[in-house]
């Protein structure tokens, strides 16, 4: 059958520049202290950043070389999040519940959930399609960016600190193929970074490129999908 025969059961939603927003304009951080860190919004965006060395009152080079190598592990879930939080804690000298609480907050005060979005995940989750998150985030980002209110919509939900893997390796691909038990063609793929679009392509999944609601709510696969509900299995 060909591949564009498929009729596609599952999406796959990416969190940051996704189902979570930007509040304002993202300016991306290009200091080389996060040259391994993907750059989603939420962790190369400037605000959130800028948000946190205020906090603490310290210059952004400063707040970078606390968390240097211990932010990009988070995200891999090389480190946990009691590690993490010791290690930027101690290098910052600042209580590990205060430093928590500004770390989420800083998350919460710059984005916001994409509830257009959401209304039309839960739309087609209503009409028989699965729904499912695929996305990067260190500890602090899962826990401010991805709440139970969002997360219990979808299933599966795979996050890069969790699982030890980040977008753009493969195996992140097949651990939600895996999970959701479907082919890659019978998956649709909504990202807002190309380079992670490429090796879900590769794999067969289906994909569209994120930039914002208007966009994706006109593109011919997103229509599609709501002219022929996926009918349930029978029980």
């Amino acid at each position: 059958m060909n591949q564009k025969e498929v009729k596609v059961k599952a999406i796959i939603f990416d969190v940051g520049g996704v189902l979570q927003l930007p509040k304002t304009l993202v300016r991306l951080v290009q200091d080389t202290h996060l040259v391994g860190v993907p750059a989603h919004c939420g962790h190369r965006n400037k605000n959130i950043h800028e948000y946190l060395a205020n906090k603490l009152k310290i210059v952004l080079d400063q707040w970078f070389d606390a968390i240097d190598t211990a932010y990009a592990k988070s995200i891999e879930g090389k480190l946990t999040e009691k590690q993490v939080l010791n290690v930027i804690s101690k290098n910052l000298n600042v209580g590990k519940t205060k430093l928590k609480k500004w770390l989420i907050g800083a998350y919460r005060k710059n984005v916001s959930l994409n509830k257009e979005l959401l209304s039309q995940a839960i739309e087609l989750k209503k009409q028989g399609y699965r729904i499912a998150i695929l996305s990067d985030q260190w500890h602090f980002s899962k826990l401010a960016l991805m709440p139970r209110k969002l997360t219990k919509h979808f299933s599966p939900v795979v996050v890069s600190c969790d699982v030890g893997v980040r977008k753009p390796n493969q195996k992140i691909y097949s651990i939600i193929l895996e999970k959701l038990r479907l082919t890659p063609s019978e998956c649709l793929f909504i990202d807002n970074q190309e380079w992670n679009i490429r090796p879900a392509k590769k794999l067969g999944i289906k994909t569209i490129l994120f930039k914002n609601n208007k966009q994706l709510f006109k593109e011919k696969q997103w229509r599609k999908l709501f002219e022929q509900p996926v009918p349930r299995p029978l029980k």
